[in-house]
C-alpha cells in the first residue's frame, strides 16, 4: 500500500515499495487532489461534456467523437505491453479508489463522478493533445492559400493557442557545482486546474519527481530522478494531415473516393444532445467536419491512429532511466506529440534528440489539405540528435532548428526566445539555479527595434515619444509596454479589417473549437512582425494604420498589468483573482496576450523548473496554481528529504 507525504506547499510524494503500488497511490492521490478536474477529463475523452456543460459542450463533444479519442484509445490500450498494461491498471484503480464528489465543481453541479475504465488515461492523454500538432494549421493555411496565394505565408506565426515552451541546459564545466543545470517551461493554456501537477513517486525500482498529467500514469514530459534529469518542448513536427474526402451513400452502406475509385467506409451513428451523429472513418482517418449527405467531408490522418499507439510503454522505461542515455532509449517508443528533448546525467553527460514518429509523404501533404492519392509511405528513420559538450549549452523554444527542422515541419515559432535564452547564456560561467530563475523571468521584448523603427516613421505624439522612450520590457508596472500594447492592438485591429482579408472571416471549418487557430484578427495579431517587416503586405499602407493606430491608443492604459492579467479558464467559470504579470508572447517569461483581441493573459508557462544535477534539492518548480510564487517569478523549494515531510492519515 502507498503512503503520501506532503510538503509545505501540499506536493504529494507519493512512497511504495512496488511499482504497482506506487501507481495505485499515484491514481488515488490524484483523485483525491483533482476529482473536479479528472471528472471533466473524462467526459472530453468521451465526448459526454455537454451532459453537465450544456449546449456549450455540445461542440468538442462532437470533435471528440468523430475524430475517435476514445476507439483510438481502446485500440492503444490493447497494444501495451503487459507491464505497461499493469501499471496503467493499477493507476485506474487507484482513481476509482479515491474519487469522491466533494470538490466545489461536482458539489455545484450535483454530480458524483464516474469510475474509470482501463483505456480511459490513453483518451484523457490523446484528448489533450489532438490539437496540439498541425490539424488547426492545416485548416488555417489552405484557406489563407486559397484566398491569398503565396502571399499567405506572412500570416504565419505561432497561433494563439498553439504548443510552445522553452528548454535549456549547460554542461557541468559551465556551473557553479560543476554538474549539468536544466531549466525551461512549458507553455499551453492556462486553466484552473493546471494542465501539469506536481508529484513525486518513490519506490524499491526509482524515485523521480516532476510534473504529470492528471488522469496519466508516471512522470512523461519533465522530471528529475536524481542520477538524471529530463525536459521537452514541442518540436513543432507536422505528424497529422487532412483530407478531403468524397463520400456517398449506397445501398450497402456509406463509399469514400480512394486513390482508385469509390471504397468502403466504416459508419455508425451515436445519439448526442438528442441530435443523431454519424461517425464515419474512410481509409484516410476518421471524418471531422462535413457529412455523408453534403457529399464531402474532411478526414484527420494522425500517426497515434495509424499506429494505434500513444507512447505509453515509454513511462515505465522514463521512470527506471539512470542516465541521459537511458532517457533517450527510453523514449524510442514515444509517439506523439513529437518532442524536443534534453537529459542530463551526474557523469556530466548532457543529451539532445528529437522523440515520436513523423510520417514521409509527399511535400503538399505538409502545407495544407490533400486528396486521398497523396498517401503515407513510411516514417522517418532518424531524427536530429547530438550530444553537448561539457562547456556547451543546448537551447530549443520551438523554433526552426536549421536544416535538420526541414524533414520534420514546416511551420515553427518565431526565433525570439531561443535567441533571447543563448544571448543571456552566452559566455557565462558558475552558473547557478537562481541564474536559470532569472531567465525565466526575462521579459524583454525581442521586437523593441523593429516596433521603434516603426514609430520614427510616425508623427509626434504621446504614444509614439513614450514607446521610444520604452526599454523594451515587458514589466507589468511599465507604462512604456501599455503604449505599446495599446498601439499594437489598435495596429492589429486596423489590418485585419481591411477588405483584402476579409474573405479568412470564413474559415474552412466552421467549429467553435477551432476557431481560437482560425481568427483572423488573432492571426494577424501573431504576425505583426512580419506584416511591419513587408511594409505593404497585400497592398496594405502599413505605416498609414500605424500613425492612426497611435492616435487611437492615446488614451491606454497606466501600465501593462492594468489589463495584462492572469486569467485561467474554468469549465464552470470559476475564478480567481485577476493578478497583474509581466511578459508576453515572445518573451522568454510568456505570458500571451492575443494582440486586437485581449491584453488578458490566458496562455502561458503552466510550470517552471530548474533541475540541478549536482542536488535535487538546490533546484525548484513551480506552477500557477501556486498563484504568487508563480505571478513573483519565483520558484517552489524541491523538498527531498522524507523527514522534512508530512505524512497523510
Amino acid at each position: 500500500m502507498a503512503r503520501v507525504y506532503r510538503d509545505a506547499y501540499g506536493v504529494p510524494h507519493v512512497r511504495a515499495s512496488t511499482v504497482a503500488d506506487l501507481a495505485e497511490g499515484q491514481g488515488r492521490v490524484t483523485a483525491h487532489d483533482r476529482a473536479w478536474q479528472l471528472e471533466h477529463l473524462r467526459r472530453r475523452a468521451t465526448g459526454t461534456t455537454a451532459e453537465v456543460l450544456g449546449p456549450a459542450g455540445l461542440p468538442w463533444d462532437r470533435l471528440a467523437r468523430r475524430t475517435g479519442i476514445a476507439a483510438t484509445a481502446r485500440r492503444a490500450h490493447a497494444r501495451l505491453r503487459p507491464e505497461s498494461a499493469a501499471f496503467v491498471a493499477a493507476y485506474v484503480d487507484g482513481v476509482n479508489d479515491g474519487l469522491h464528489d466533494d470538490a466545489p465543481e461536482l458539489r455545484e453541479l450535483g454530480l458524483s463522478p464516474a469510475a474509470w475504465e482501463p483505456w480511459t488515461p490513453l483518451a484523457v492523454f490523446l484528448a489533450q493533445h489532438l490539437l496540439f500538432a498541425s490539424l488547426p494549421g492545416k485548416l488555417w493555411e489552405a484557406r489563407a492559400r486559397e484566398v491569398l496565394g503565396d502571399d499567405a505565408r506572412l500570416l504565419s506565426h505561432e497561433g494563439p493557442l498553439a504548443s510552445g515552451s522553452n528548454a535549456w541546459a549547460v554542461g557541468g564545466d559551465r556551473t557553479a557545482t560543476g554538474f549539468p543545470l536544466i531549466g525551461g517551461d512549458p507553455h499551453r493554456g492556462l486553466e484552473h486546474p493546471n494542465v501539469y501537477q506536481q508529484v513525486r513517486l518513490s519506490c524499491d525500482e526509482f524515485d523521480v519527481l516532476g510534473f504529470a498529467f492528471p488522469g496519466v500514469p508516471g512522470i512523461q514530459h519533465f522530471a528529475h530522478a536524481g542520477e538524471v534529469a529530463w525536459a521537452i518542448t514541442n518540436a513543432m513536427a507536422d505528424y497529422q494531415d487532412v483530407y478531403d474526402e468524397r463520400l456517398r451513400r449506397t445501398a450497402d452502406g456509406v463509399e469514400a473516393l480512394g486513390p482508385s475509385g469509390w471504397e468502403p467506409a466504416s459508419a455508425r451513428t451515436e445519439v448526442l444532445g438528442g441530435e443523431v451523429l454519424e461517425i464515419v472513418v474512410t481509409a484516410r482517418g476518421p471524418v471531422f467536419a462535413g457529412s455523408v449527405d453534403e457529399g464531402r467531408g474532411l478526414s484527420l490522418r494522425a500517426a497515434s491512429v495509424v499506429l494505434d499507439d500513444l507512447g505509453f510503454d515509454a513511462f515505465l522505461p522514463l521512470l527506471r532511466s539512470r542516465t541521459a542515455a537511458d532517457v533517450m532509449a527510453a523514449l524510442d517508443d514515444w509517439v506523439e506529440p513529437v518532442n524536443n528533448v534534453i537529459a542530463a546525467d551526474r557523469s556530466g553527460a548532457v543529451r539532445f534528440r528529437n522523440a515520436g514518429r513523423v510520417p514521409v509523404r509527399p511535400e503538399a501533404n505538409r502545407r495544407g489539405v490533400v486528396g486521398p492519392e497523396s498517401a503515407w509511405t513510411g516514417w522517418l528513420d532518424e531524427l536530429p540528435a547530438h550530444d553537448v559538450a561539457p562547456d556547451g549549452q543546448v537551447v530549443t523554444a520551438n523554433e526552426r532548428r536549421g536544416p535538420e527542422s526541414d524533414p520534420i515541419g514546416t511551420s515553427f515559432a518565431p526565433p525570439h526566445r531561443a535567441a533571447r535564452i543563448r544571448a543571456l547564456l552566452d559566455g557565462r560561467r558558475d552558473l547557478t539555479t537562481e541564474d536559470f530563475r532569472a531567465i525565466h523571468d526575462d521579459d524583454l521584448l525581442p521586437t523593441l527595434a523593429l516596433f521603434q523603427d516603426l514609430a520614427r516613421e510616425l508623427d509626434p505624439g504621446p504614444v509614439r515619444e513614450t514607446v521610444l522612450a520604452w526599454d523594451g520590457h515587458m514589466s507589468a508596472d511599465s507604462r512604456g509596454a501599455a503604449a505599446f500594447a495599446a498601439w499594437r492592438s489598435a495596429l492589429v485591429r486596423r489590418i485585419a479589417a481591411e477588405p483584402v482579408l476579409a474573405p479568412l472571416t470564413e474559415p474552412l471549418v466552421d467549429n467553435p473549437v477551432l476557431a481560437p487557430w482560425l481568427d483572423l484578427t488573432s492571426k494577424v495579431g501573431f504576425a505583426i512582425e512580419s506584416l511591419v517587416r513587408a511594409g505593404t503586405p497585400f497592398g496594405i499602407d502599413v505605416r498609414a494604420h500605424a500613425q492612426a493606430a497611435a492616435e487611437e491608443a492615446v488614451g491606454h492604459p497606466a501600465t501593462w498589468g492594468a489589463t495584462h492579467v492572469f486569467q485561467p479558464l474554468h469549465a464552470l467559470g470559476f475564478t480567481i483573482p485577476a493578478l497583474p504579470v509581466s511578459g508576453d508572447y515572445d518573451c522568454v517569461r510568456c505570458t500571451s496576450s492575443i494582440p486586437g483581441v485581449t491584453d488578458v493573459c490566458s496562455r502561458g508557462s503552466v510550470a517552471r523548473y530548474v533541475w540541478d544535477l549536482a542536488d535535487r534539492a538546490a533546484g525548484g518548480w513551480v506552477v500557477p496554481d501556486q498563484l504568487a510564487l508563480w505571478v513573483d517569478g519565483e520558484l517552489a523549494p524541491i523538498v527531498t528529504d522524507w523527514e522534512r515531510l508530512t505524512e497523510e492519515p
